[in-house]
């Protein structure tokens, strides 16, 4: 099951650019890393729970490649859920898949924690952190745990006067934290004078193959697409000593397992028997199905002959519809929203999820890197702009029983 969860973890993280110079970001207390506990278990099943609910979101409407990664979406949005209340906290946990218990729900910083930590074999960092509008009544409590369990120190922001300044600021700290692979993960859209909080997780990976792809053997092979075109991609190839099988409820389908270095972390290919045949397997894929397919992998004595294409790509996403198609509705909600755990001010409402992902495999192994955004916003931050300065209707009413006293327009207001 631990493998089935690092496999998941694996198969969906990722952006790509070139880092401008920028002021350092100052330094905030960082939580030390912690070691796998009984606590993490839950936390990382609801992440794959999570994984593979927002898989089938994104397949109903994203016709070609697909890349993300889930666990670094599910700790963003669990960064935010300690603020919320009510039916917005309820409806966060059930699509989250979190424990009920609030206190066992913040091992899902840990898990990160955990994910941190030093590797010798591979590269894989996590990060998270907050930046909050300055001057803002934010709740110290939900500071605190946002430091103790998430390791997300909090960064003063001015989103008010310079909300473009903060967005290419938090751009940074992600291209920083993902070694330049993401970048401009926050759109001016997403970033605006209403913005009072943005947290955000990036998630870092980069190792070798176990067994290696010599350069030499890559050729250009045809690739059949599922429309029944074709087109030649470079495809390496090696003997691998590595597990594989079949999956007995898709005909045809077969699985195969890559493990990189260290055999901590691997990926996962799932082959549909003909090029059109993906839907089949995705129409069974989830947490239990994936496991019940890696159990019944063969352990074989001799390598296996592996065509593997290269292939790098980034995609980005906006994730609100996404999550309200999964149920979580309120939050994004102005007036309904209940993020009152955050901040004294009940205003506050999810204006933005973004989502960015890169993915890069080649002959010595793979790099990903992912980021993502929750973007809280207040309305009506600041007094609302309401010039009047064309033909208008008025009335005048009693507010209390609704009767229509006066009533006109005005054409022209010098009569």
């Amino acid at each position: 099951m631990r493998m089935a969860i690092l496999v998941a973890l694996l198969i969906c993280a990722a952006g790509c650019g070139q880092r401008e110079s920028a002021p350092p970001e100052p330094d905030v207390p960082q939580a030390p890393p912690v070691e796998w506990s009984g606590d993490l278990q839950p936390i990382a099943e609801a992440s794959n729970r999570f994984a593979f609910d927002l898989y089938g979101k994104l397949t109903e409407s994203e016709k070609g490649n697909i890349f993300y990664s889930p666990y670094s979406a599910h700790t963003a949005l669990s960064m935010t859920a300690p603020g919320a209340r009510g039916e917005t906290r309820d409806q966060m946990v059930k699509v989250l898949h979190l424990p009920k218990d609030d206190q066992k729900a913040l091992a899902s910083g840990d898990l990160g924690r955990y994910y941190s930590q030093p590797r010798k074999a591979f590269e894989l960092a996590v990060a998270n952190s907050v930046w909050g509008q300055s001057n803002f009544p934010w709740r110290p409590e939900f500071l605190k745990l946002q430091e103790e369990h998430f390791g997300a120190g909090f960064r003063e922001a001015d989103f008010q006067t310079n909300p473009d300044t903060e967005r290419v600021r938090i751009n940074k700290w992600v291209e920083s934290q993902t070694h330049d692979r993401v970048k401009d993960l926050l759109k001016p859209k997403h970033i605006t004078v209403d913005t009072r909080m943005v947290l955000a997780n990036a998630i870092y990976f980069k190792g070798t193959w176990a067994t290696q792809f010599p350069p030499k053997k890559t050729r250009d092979v045809m690739f059949h697409l599922a429309d029944g075109g074709r087109i030649n991609v470079p495809t390496m190839y090696e003997e691998v000593k590595c597990r594989w099988g079949v999956l007995n409820d898709v005909p045809g389908a077969k699985i195969l397992e890559l493990p990189y270095s260290g055999g901590e972390l691997s990926m996962v290919v799932l082959l549909p028997k003909l090029p059109d045949g993906l839907p089949a397997i995705e129409r069974k894929l989830s947490p239990q199905a994936l496991s019940k397919w890696l159990e019944a992998m063969y352990h074989p004595t001799k390598p296996v002959g592996v065509s593997l294409p290269k292939f790098r790509f980034e995609r980005a996403y906006d994730l609100p519809e996404k999550l309200k198609a999964l149920g979580m509705v309120d939050a994004f909600i102005p007036f309904k929203a209940d993020l009152s755990g955050m901040a004294s001010n009940r205003d506050l409402f999810i204006s933005a999820v973004a989502h960015k992902a890169f993915i890069e495999v080649n002959e010595e192994g793979s790099e990903a890197a992912a980021a993502t955004a929750v973007v809280t916003g207040e309305l009506f931050g600041d007094p609302p702009a309401f010039t009047i300065e064309h033909p208008f209707l008025f009335l005048i009413r009693d507010v209390k029983h609704g009767t229509i006293l006066f009533m006109g327009r005005v054409m022209n207001p010098k009569g």
